[in-house]
């Protein structure tokens, strides 16, 4: 999820950290698609050695995109995965590894945020849905004209959770796309691929992180290693900072605001579904023949350049006149921490602390302060000095009453300004800002002297209007009703900005009296214990998979009294959920069809223990914001003993493949075949070696670890198809001194149910079988007994061939 706003503030703190990514097309050629080459060197003139996907960011806007026509059905789902996949590559062109990481079961920390989400976009679903009803109908009523209404199933992206049946659908095709690349594709042919699907347990991006440092603790890992992660989260950059490794970047798709989207009415472009009036479309080209078109604008990517930031955060953490001397990486890790206090995904981020109020450059400045004063840092290898954050926890503490009154008065002055700074004059031409990573260049300015008055005069007229504002907007002029665009601001109950507000915050959030020092202390403790976990999480992995925050609001900094004995050690051996457990406790009983019958009784059931887990409706607190999506939904937090306690009865409910998909897994890896270690591994699967074998490092571009070999492999002598076709006879051609691999396929999916397909590949330099067939003699094979079928089975998905002697390339279907 990541954390608002904390790349906008970063990139324009520090601009130079953003450049646009070069991107080279593929080209036609009479008709005929030439793919780029990768194997050339990056036209972005760097070379990168390992790529990172955080598949999540990857996969839902593939499946649900906001700004073009949602693809049909699963297949073309995947093959959109695919294309991204295929374009990244191309882009960033990775010589070493490629890691694909999907999101496996959580923490229980994240698993409150991941419920959240799930439970909101459920409601936010049925919703629209209600919403397009009414309007719809009032359109009628009035005459209007609305095309017919579609009966087409809403794609719900709560599937996208380990434990679905399209995640495991998801890792199968990852499997085959894989293999197909490194057998096909020159830019793939010695890149070591991993994928770490939704079974392995983690985060994609904690799971990338953990990759990274195992890796770095080896004894051949190559400090001069260019690592590039692909991700949209804002905390993928204090992950990567917390790499300590000094050639990081990261790719990440450039942010275009006001993209324009149709209605979800009439699906015509220029309005919002609340405005529709049910107007006649009007005709898309002379013949109408752009009438089932949308405006689509590929979307462009920028490099965040890590090395470059931490250029700037040297300038900006260096401090002179210490007692000891000056450790940059240190200062790295505290600037990491103390941007946990602004957001991230696991803890509320303090009342008095906001991004776009300038909250991390008041830290730092406090910061320097302590560490002078102290003569310390705040962190040492993900560990906390809590004496040293309670110094600046009190600093912040003593500022609040000044940074809730000023808030107000920044919210009265400028409205429509979430900073509350208004732009005196944005001036035009070569001077004006641009986007980031523009490549195109702006126009230039035809008279400066001209520019320059008019940027004086406009900026001398609102600072005269400010005071005119104030007084209209402080006596209360209230809007037209054709002026407003959105409903009433609900009544601000706790008032930060007046004296009394910690009283009413305990009282309206928590529903105590804010004398209860015993509670505001649990509450503090929860949150220092939250503090040193996620710390513990981005620099060693995950310290308890059971832990998390216990409560939807944060406390004050000013609360942080004697916290340097509220944390001791968290509780050790504790395991992840499985996959179908995180279902249940994430999941809203809207979207119960995932899970098997008994176990979605439990969310629907009244009879159900556990009942009061899955609320039809609840509420949504906007806790200070103007909008929904930043409110805190208040659910009921999931009792993890209550819960496996009702899923005891129902486990023997569990189909075989139900089984399968609730089991924990491990990273794949997959290799070509003239990668250096391919041939060890092969040589592992001929001898069915035992388990725990080390990678040659020597083998693997430095790569150390341990190999387990795989249950159902893809090897260079096993025939794999996918799952929606069947395998009915194979056979081989002699053409000149070449074979024909011939497979006579039938599909198993309703849409291609009327016959069978032919699939073939040319084998060059395979070895002659005994028994080849020559053309003509298909008809032959047809009418004497024998045909001679180099691997038929009509039970199994993949079918060996080792028996004719040679070894096809995969074919995917």
């Amino acid at each position: 999820m990541g954390v608002p706003a904390f790349f906008r503030w970063l990139s324009r703190k520090y601009p130079s950290i953003v450049v646009h990514c070069v991107e080279e097309k593929g080209k036609e050629c009479n008709g005929v698609r030439i793919p780029v080459d990768t194997t050339k060197p990056n036209p972005n003139e760097v070379e990168f050695d390992n790529l990172y996907l955080d598949m999540n960011g990857i996969i839902h806007p593939c499946t649900h995109p906001e700004d073009k026509p949602a693809p049909k059905n699963e297949d073309e789902m995947m093959v959109a995965i695919f294309e991204y996949i295929d374009r990244l590559f191309n882009i960033v062109r990775p010589r070493r590894v490629l890691y694909m990481a999907i999101d496996g079961v959580a923490p229980r920390a994240k698993m409150n945020q991941q419920r959240s989400r799930r439970f909101r976009a459920s409601k936010e679903g049925m919703e629209l849905v209600e919403e397009k009803h009414r309007i719809r109908e009032e359109i009628i009523q009035r005459g209007g004209y609305l095309p017919p209404e579609e009966i087409k199933e809403r794609f719900d992206s709560n599937c996208i959770t380990p434990g679905t049946e399209f995640m495991d659908n998801l890792a199968h095709c990852l499997r085959y796309y894989v293999a197909d690349r490194l057998s096909n594709d020159p830019g793939w042919r010695n890149v070591t691929v991993f994928l770490s699907d939704a079974s392995v347990p983690g985060e994609g991006e904690h799971k990338i992180m953990d990759f990274i440092r195992r890796q770095r603790a080896q004894p051949n890992h190559d400090p001069n290693t260019h690592h590039c992660l692909c991700g949209a989260d804002a905390d993928l950059i204090m992950l990567g900072l917390a790499t300590h490794e000094p050639n990081f970047t990261i790719i990440r798709e450039e942010f275009k605001p006001n993209k324009p989207r149709p209605c979800a009415l009439c699906g015509q472009m220029g309005h919002e579904i609340k405005d529709c009036q049910g107007a006649a479309r009007e005709k898309q080209g002379q013949h109408d023949e752009f009438a089932d078109t949308m405006p689509v604008a590929e979307q462009e990517f920028i490099f965040i350049r890590l090395s470059v930031l931490r250029e700037y955060l040297s300038r900006e953490l260096t401090m002179a006149s210490l007692p000891f001397p000056f450790d940059f990486e240190r200062s790295v890790d505290d600037w990491v921490f103390m941007c946990f206090f602004v957001g991230n995904d696991f803890l509320p981020h303090l009342p008095s602390l906001e991004i776009r109020e300038g909250a991390i450059d008041r830290l730092v400045n406090i910061y320097k302060d302590v560490v002078h004063k102290t003569g310390g840092y705040l962190t040492q290898n993900g560990y906390v000095n809590l004496e040293r954050v309670e110094m600046i926890m009190q600093a912040v503490g003593v500022a609040e009453d000044n940074i809730f009154r000023k808030r107000k008065e920044d919210d009265v002055r400028f409205p429509c300004f979430p900073s509350g700074v208004g732009p005196a004059y944005l001036t035009t031409g070569q001077f004006a800002p641009q986007a980031l990573g523009r490549r195109d260049q702006p126009e230039p300015v035809q008279n400066a002297r001209h520019q320059a008055y008019n940027m004086r005069m406009q900026s001398s007229e609102q600072h005269n209007k400010v005071p005119q504002l104030i007084n209209k907007l402080t006596v209360g002029v209230k809007r037209k009703a054709e002026d407003s665009d959105s409903e009433p601001e609900p009544e601000d109950n706790v008032r930060l900005w007046e004296e009394g507000w910690k009283q009413r915050y305990y009282k309206t959030k928590f529903d105590v009296d804010v004398t209860d020092d015993d509670f505001r202390q649990k509450v503090v403790q929860s949150y220092v214990e939250g503090l040193c976990w996620v710390l513990r999480y981005y620099y060693q992995g995950c310290a308890s998979w059971k832990w998390y925050f216990p409560f939807h609001y944060a406390p004050f900094a000013s609360d942080f009294k004697d916290i340097k004995g509220m944390f001791t050690e968290f509780e050790k051996g504790t395991k992840p959920f499985k996959p179908l457990e995180q279902l249940m406790g994430v999941f809203p009983a809207a979207s119960g069809n995932f899970l098997p019958q008994t176990w979605r009784n439990l969310m629907s059931s009244p009879d159900s223990p556990i009942i009061d887990f899955y609320p039809d409706d609840f509420a949504i607190d906007l806790n200070g914001k103007k909008y929904a999506w930043q409110g805190v939904a208040l659910l009921p937090f999931v009792d993890e003993r209550r819960l496996r306690a009702a899923l005891a009865d129902v486990y023997p409910d569990l189909t075989p493949e139900e089984v399968k998909r609730n089991s924990l897994g491990s990273d794949m890896l997959f290799l070509g075949k003239s990668h250096p270690l391919f041939d060890f591994i092969r040589e592992l699967y001929r001898t069915e070696s035992h388990e725990g074998t080390e990678i040659p490092a020597e083998l693997c571009h430095g790569i150390q670890g341990t190999l387990n070999l795989d249950d159902d492999p893809i090897l260079p002598d096993k025939f794999s198809f996918s799952k929606k076709c069947e395998l009915m006879e194979v056979f081989l051609y002699l053409i000149g001194n070449d074979f024909l691999l011939l497979c006579r396929v039938k599909f198993k999916d309703p849409m291609y149910a009327d016959g069978f397909v032919f699939k073939a590949v040319l084998l060059p330099g395979a070895k002659i079988p005994n028994k080849v067939l020559k053309p003509g003699d298909w008809e032959k094979g047809n009418r004497e007994p024998w045909r001679p079928q180099l691997g038929f089975n009509r039970d199994r998905q993949q079918v060996h061939l080792d028996q004719s002697g040679f070894r096809p390339s995969l074919i995917m279907i």
